[in-house]
């Protein structure tokens, strides 16, 4: 009663029968051209060993019937009517009676005489070209041209090694070429077209194959039924578990990711917020400053300091920025002129020209426009450059600004680069993703641990996540670091 409550508990449905036929199905057709693959090679294999060799042995016994008879006519040649009626009828026999048997399509006797090549396959013929020395009349009219062209290809050698010669078609039929030689002398060539026929062999080896593929096949079947069954028995609670595991694990990683997300969201704000309030005390200067000499400049200046505080404004309403915010055909930035304004009215600011601090722009004019937000290229750009200036507090340090567009591979290069200490090694090599621990969260150098550690990495997930960049560091050989943007221009 337990093993009949199981089996209604796994019951095999109709499509598992379904997919159980068409598993046998395919391994069935699949036998079946291996079987037709290897039943061919095994014909081939017995059309080598043993066809050719039967029939070079009929030709060759019925070459020798006709020398044996040619010679006890040429010692007792036939002084009667009688006697040569016997001997073309003898030859006659030996020419007809091997096209009775079945596998015998063709049979001639081959000579050249006088410059002529023709074949022969009449006793009366036969009888008067070797005695009597008569061409037949009509001889190239006959239907033995393929043996007489076989033996045109061959006459010469054949001549002179005396030779039996034997060779197949694409229909595999055996053209036997075997040396006439009655008494020691080369007379002609005696041709036989012979097709072997295996048929009654390959049906049994079809018959044997069929009865062992069904018993093969029904085994497949009666184990594969088993398989399912014990299968389905052990899984069962297997399954469940790890549905249930699959579940819990799915809410945890909607955990993770929403939490990750929220993280970065608010470290892009704190960052977005510092600047924000950096350069509200920017727009006061340049509203104190402001005259009617100088208000064209105070109109740009401005107006690029509002807009980067409208877009740290729009990103605290998005965890995750729209694509078309970010990467739009509307949008057409030159980098160089970014860089010119973060470096001139943000850098300079802070840090004026009799500090440690020294920029070298050294922009190429020739670089491309790209279609991404040029405030979005502001919030990666101005970290890395902002690490430079803090790995390096109190020390006297140029860093250069180097744009180039790289025309041949169709990309540009930014690198911010300064003689400073360089890196450390730890924050060069690379975790199990392949990412330099530099741009790694709470990763950082710098002695003020508490808010430091999220520049780079801001610059890299803004980088490489949302602009498809690709962002690297470097120490320089001359002294220093470098910090490269690769910007694909697809």
């Amino acid at each position: 009663m337990a093993i009949l409550k199981k089996l209604k508990d796994y019951r095999f449905e109709i499509r598992h029968f379904i997919i159980l036929f068409i598993i046998l199905a395919t391994f069935q057709v699949i036998l079946s051209y291996l079987y037709k693959a290897s039943s061919k090679n095994l014909v081939e294999q017995t059309m080598d060993l043993y066809r050719k060799d039967s029939a070079i042995r009929l030709a060759n016994l019925t070459t020798t019937s006709l020398e044996l008879l040619l010679e006890q006519t040429l010692v007792n040649p036939a002084k009667t009517e009688e006697a040569h009626k016997n001997i073309i009828q003898a030859f006659d026999i030996i020419l007809n009676q091997q096209t009775l048997q079945q596998n015998v399509d063709e049979l001639c006797l081959v000579f050249t005489s006088e410059g002529k090549t023709f074949a022969i396959d009449d006793g009366i013929w036969l009888y008067n070209f070797i005695f009597n020395h008569e061409i037949p009349e009509g001889h190239d009219k006959w239907f033995y041209n393929e043996a007489i062209h076989r033996y045109q290809q061959i006459a010469r050698e054949i001549e002179d090694t005396e030779q039996i010669f034997c060779n197949w078609d694409n229909i595999q039929s055996f053209h036997v070429l075997v040396p006439l030689v009655p008494k020691g002398e080369y007379e002609g060539v005696v041709y036989m077209k012979i097709t072997p026929d295996v048929s009654n062999i390959t049906r049994e080896i079809s018959t044997v194959y069929d009865e062992t593929g069904i018993i093969f096949t029904a085994l497949i079947l009666f184990g594969l039924l088993a398989m399912f069954y014990l299968t389905s028995y052990t899984v069962k609670e297997r399954d469940l578990a790890q549905e249930l595991l699959f579940k819990e694990r799915e809410q945890q990683i909607k955990k993770d990711i929403t939490h990750q997300k929220e993280a970065l969201f608010t470290k892009r704000i704190y960052h977005a917020h510092h600047k924000a309030e950096k350069i509200m005390g920017f727009i006061k200067d340049e509203l104190r400053l402001l005259t009617d000499k100088n208000i064209d400049r105070f109109k740009y200046i401005v107006n690029r300091y509002s807009s980067f505080i409208s877009r740290v404004i729009y990103d605290m309403k998005w965890y995750e920025p729209p694509v078309h915010t970010i990467r739009n055909q509307l949008f057409n930035t030159d980098i160089n002129e970014v860089i010119e304004f973060l470096v001139t009215y943000l850098f300079k600011r802070v840090y004026r020209e009799h500090t440690a601090y020294v920029f070298d722009l050294n922009l190429d004019k020739k670089l491309p426009k790209v279609h991404i937000n040029e405030y979005v290229i502001w919030e990666i750009l101005e970290p890395l450059i902002q690490n430079s200036i803090d790995h390096n507090k109190g020390k006297n340090i140029t860093i250069t600004i180097r744009t180039e567009y790289h025309e041949s591979e169709n990309y540009s290069e930014i690198a911010i680069m300064d003689d400073g200490d360089g890196i450390s090694p730890e924050l060069l090599n690379r975790n199990e993703e392949g990412i330099k621990n530099i741009f790694l969260e709470h990763t950082s150098t710098s002695t003020n641990t508490k808010n430091s550690g999220y520049g780079c990495y801001i610059a890299y997930e803004l980088g490489t996540k949302r602009c498809g960049w690709t962002l690297d560091a470097m120490n320089l050989a001359s002294g220093g670091c470098a910090l490269i943007v690769k910007i694909p221009n697809n």
